[in-house]
């Protein structure tokens, strides 16, 4: 396996990203605690004119700015006061779009996710290229994922909503 600091691979336009990331591996080493896990579920949000996106419609606040400073930037954002979300922001600075990690083999679910890899905020607005504490690793294996529509995001525009934008890694027997 080997690390990817390759910060092009994360300036990818989001769908392709999003898909990329299908059967990587994340790594990460917080508190000298190293967790490995293998991304099976991820979800593209695309910017100013996704309206299930945090940035729907150019919105820019501190909040979002990880989404603003482009590929391999990390965004993490807390669900209902309770959950800490991992994405990833693709493209190039000022086009502010992510890829949710929306599961890793063993903790399906973000919320899952990020608890199994120790992940809180403190990772907010680090690149995730040449990162001490996080990085993404590929195995060499090319992997199958299906498409389906994203979840949780009934709020958006029905365009939106049946977007499929979510990318789930196919199970081999």
């Amino acid at each position: 396996m080997h690390k990817i600091n390759d910060l092009q691979f994360f300036k990818s336009d989001t769908i392709t990203l999003a898909k990329n990331l299908i059967g990587k591996w994340i790594v990460t080493n917080i508190d000298d605690v190293e967790v490995k896990a293998q991304i099976c579920e991820t979800e593209a949000y695309l910017g100013v004119n996704d309206s299930a996106c945090h940035t729907y419609k150019g919105k820019r606040t501190e909040r979002v700015e990880p989404m603003w400073q482009g590929g391999g930037t990390i965004y993490i954002y807390l669900c209902y006061g309770l959950h800490y979300l991992l994405n990833i922001a693709s493209c190039d600075v000022g086009q502010p779009e992510a890829v949710l990690i929306r599961g890793v083999v063993g903790a399906p679910g973000p919320a899952k996710a990020t608890k199994l890899l120790n992940i809180n905020k403190d990772l907010n607005g680090q690149s995730i290229v040449n990162n001490a504490k996080i990085c993404i690793m590929d195995d060499g294996k090319k992997y199958e994922y299906l498409t389906a529509t994203r979840v949780g995001i009934d709020y958006a525009l029905p365009k939106d909503r049946n977007a499929k934008l979510r990318f789930i890694l196919k199970e081999t027997n």
